[in-house]
């Protein structure tokens, strides 16, 4: 594995454990060359995944931009870090469970707003804002009302 900070080619593997609920192992790493320590994540990966743009593009399907779409939609919610993992973990077992190379934004969309939904509501709507492209506050109200979220039970902030 290459060192991240000096670009040596060649680290030694310092500790690995399992991680993710045995779906993924870490590994701490040493350079011999600096002595950077650095940490790497090997997951198994079923297939290729490519996702369908609405603008009809492909690209090819990234872990990351998915757990980042989850962290601005938690941002300042009280969620630990480990269940992001794990639901960015169950989200691209999903996806992959549906047999398809190529798989619509729409569906990893829906996916993560399932996901949301069952976690955090305030971090559901976030995200719905974006996806559904909310242009005013009316659309939030409407949204509300159709997912059965406006029931006002929570304090009110007057």
């Amino acid at each position: 594995m290459k060192c991240p900070f000096c670009g040596n080619m060649d680290s030694q593997v310092k500790d690995s454990r399992p991680s993710d609920d045995g779906a993924a192992i870490r590994r701490r790493r040493s350079c011999p060359n600096c002595n950077g320590r650095f940490t790497t994540f090997e997951r198994v990966q079923l297939r290729e995944l490519v996702i369908l743009k609405r603008n009809g593009r492909r690209t090819p399907f990234d872990r990351d931009k998915l757990e980042r779409s989850l962290a601005i939609a938690l941002r300042k919610r009280p969620i630990q870090p480990e269940q992001v993992e794990q639901m960015v973990s169950r989200i691209v077992r999903q996806l992959e469970s549906l047999g398809e190379t190529e798989i619509p934004s729409s569906v990893v969309g829906d996916f993560i707003m399932k996901a949301l939904k069952g976690v955090d509501e305030v971090a559901y709507v976030r995200y719905a804002s974006v996806y559904k492209d909310f242009r005013a506050t009316g659309d939030f109200a409407r949204f509300l009302g159709d997912e059965g979220l406006d029931d006002d039970q929570g304090p009110s902030r007057t």
